[in-house]
């Protein structure tokens, strides 16, 4: 979960919200042939008739007569399902950059072949919504409340009668769980997960897991900070809610922590920096949130970030805090880790 949106959440009151979002009816209107396939001819989704019900990480059972085709989806998800060869009708979250180029968020999701519903966190226009007669929403949730993640709250309620939802718990968890979520989402909305190119992407992951834990192994004296910039404060994250930071570190990687007591004011997500303390804690290795709504390593112009030891080594790389959740997506963030650790030098 990035450390500035962490703080938005907070101040609108989402992770604090008291409970799921209640299923609304299903519509029953049918997709078009675009929606029954997927990102990839290797895997590719094929409709399947008959009911349909999938238990989500909310605990709420979504039963449908068919399997739902106007799937809209947050724009992570949709990547993760385009990756399976489900293809969804609409997206709601980061999906393009201001040159029209795919979001960092969207992955290898044809954003020409989705209708987007709200470009950035926290939008998503329900006329738009209502115009692709959804079956089904798809999203994730960072709280135990079960809060849809991105969806507006002052529109949650009618966004809920117009399909059913369901979610993908990244809360407090290790990434193997939620992977094996979406994998189970996936096979259900039709995708073949046992074409070669899931399947190799599932032992790419284990493969690039070993690695990781090899390379913490090795060199367990060489310490990780994951960080986020905005233009005021530098964010500490720390690993006990994030998946990929909790599941990095069940693999052995020695990361640096917040203290607790900075961690309270922002629900144990994170600690606050001004850039004047951004060396508070030394790190040999800085993970950085690589999303378009923080500022990039290469445009942090603060000098005291220039003269962190990490930074003048080199040893700086991206961190996807909202990670696309399938083992194709996820497999580099291991692999870019255990390389980083590979080749740093003990500089903090």
């Amino acid at each position: 979960m990035p450390n500035a949106r962490a703080t938005h959440l907070t101040r609108r009151g989402i992770l604090a919200a008291g409970g799921a979002l209640g299923l609304g009816a299903a519509l029953t209107a049918c997709g078009d042939d675009d929606a029954k396939s997927g990102g990839s001819d290797d895997g590719t989704a094929a409709a399947k008739s008959g009911p349909w019900s999938f238990k989500d990480d909310r605990g709420k059972t979504v039963e449908l007569d068919k399997v739902p085709t106007n799937l809209v989806a947050f724009t992570g998800v949709a990547a993760a399902l385009w990756d399976y060869g489900v293809q969804v009708k609409g997206v709601f979250g980061p999906t393009t950059t201001k040159d029209g180029k795919p979001d960092v968020q969207a992955g290898d999701l044809d954003v020409d072949k989705v209708t987007v519903l709200g470009n950035e966190w926290g939008k998503l226009n329900v006329e738009k919504y209502a115009a692709l007669a959804p079956e089904l929403l798809i999203t994730t949730t960072f709280d135990t409340a079960g809060t849809l993640w991105s969806v507006p709250e002052e529109s949650k309620d009618k966004v809920a009668k117009l399909a059913p939802s369901v979610a993908i718990s990244v809360f407090d968890r290790q990434l193997t769980q939620p992977l094996q979520r979406m994998w189970e989402l996936a096979e259900s909305l039709g995708a073949d997960m046992k074409a070669k190119k899931a399947t190799d992407a599932k032992a790419a992951f284990e493969k690039a897991a070993a690695r990781l834990r090899a390379a913490a192994k090795a060199k367990p004296e060489i310490r990780v900070l994951a960080g986020s910039a905005s233009a005021e404060l530098f964010y500490v994250s720390g690993t006990n809610l994030s998946v990929d930071l909790e599941y990095f570190k069940a693999l052995g990687v020695n990361f640096v922590e917040p203290s607790e007591e900075a961690k309270k004011a922002t629900g144990g997500w994170f600690e606050s920096l001004s850039w004047e303390n951004v060396d508070k804690y030394p790190a040999d290795i800085i993970i950085m949130d690589d999303r378009a709504s923080t500022i990039q390593p290469a445009d942090i112009t603060e000098g005291t970030w220039k003269q962190l030891p990490a930074v003048k080594a080199g040893q700086v790389i991206a961190r996807s805090p909202e990670p696309i959740l399938s083992y194709d997506k996820c497999t580099p963030l291991l692999d870019n880790l255990a390389e980083a650790i590979e080749n740093a030098k003990k500089v903090g």
